[in-house]
């Protein structure tokens, strides 16, 4: 048997390379991790914006998932952009079915140039079906603000919204702190009994395409070579960070972040 760890995502496909399927394959191979897929839309985009979001048919992504699992499997797996509650609810059922139980769930619903990654109906799929199944989910605080209907414009906020979300059904909620005012970002991670909150400055940067779908694919990597969740977090942090910090300058919009980052 292969001892190398591997990871799935599902997601979309972003055509400009920042985000998406293409993200997440990037930061796999980048941490040593080998990388499967499966596309639930196709997106026309570049750093400007979204052109067009090109749905799969549900049974696609279903074939997809079950095809790589089957005979792949994965250490762990993500998902991204799911669009749809017909989608998510076939996910969710191949999720069991094959009982990946290292579920990173990056809740995407809007894009950085506004358009919609998720539609509002299937809002309460991915809180229904998708997020009891999660290991971590990872929300920025417009996403957590969707998922709990609160406002969210403080740390005390921050954690009130993690235990929301983790009363949903999730293992753990990480909450995303970079919408925030402050020139030290905040993220907290919550396990249903305490916070762990990790703090790093901030860095101006238009460069930002991409940053949740880097990130959780990061952390899924880590989780994928068996590291425990916190150190899983702090290490995809770590990654994260220095993936903005030297962003390549890519496009005239919101360019993204460097997948050729490292952890050390």
């Amino acid at each position: 048997m292969s001892t190398v760890a591997k990871a799935m995502t599902i997601a979309g496909s972003d055509s400009g390379g920042g985000a998406g399927i293409q993200a997440d394959l990037k930061t796999f191979h980048q941490l040593g991790v080998y990388g499967t897929s499966a596309i639930t839309a196709v997106t026309a985009q570049n750093t400007l914006g979204v052109a067009g979001v090109y749905p799969l048919p549900t049974e696609a992504v279903t074939q997809q998932i079950r095809e790589v699992l089957r005979d792949i499997g994965a250490n762990a797996a993500k998902t991204g952009m799911l669009f749809d509650a017909a989608i998510i609810r076939a996910v969710a059922e191949e999720v069991r079915a094959f009982r990946l139980e290292k579920l990173v769930v990056d809740p995407v619903m809007v894009a950085k140039g506004g358009a919609k990654l998720l539609l509002d109906e299937a809002i309460d799929a991915l809180k229904t079906h998708l997020l009891p199944l999660a290991e971590v989910v990872t929300p920025n605080l417009p996403e957590a603000e969707c998922l709990t209907g609160m406002t969210i414009r403080t740390p005390a906020d921050m954690r009130e919204g993690a235990k929301a979300i983790h009363a949903l059904g999730a293992r753990h909620v990480l909450m995303k702190g970079g919408h925030l005012d402050g020139e030290e970002i905040v993220d907290m991670l919550y396990d249903g009994q305490a916070f762990y909150e990790m703090a790093h400055s901030r860095i101006h940067t238009r460069h930002t395409h991409g940053t949740g779908c880097t990130f959780s694919a990061a952390l899924t990597a880590e989780l994928a070579k068996g590291k425990p969740l916190v150190e899983a977090v702090e290490r995809a942090n770590r990654f994260i960070v220095q993936a903005i910090a030297t962003a390549p300058q890519i496009g005239g919009g919101h360019g993204p972040t460097n997948h050729w980052a490292t952890i050390e």
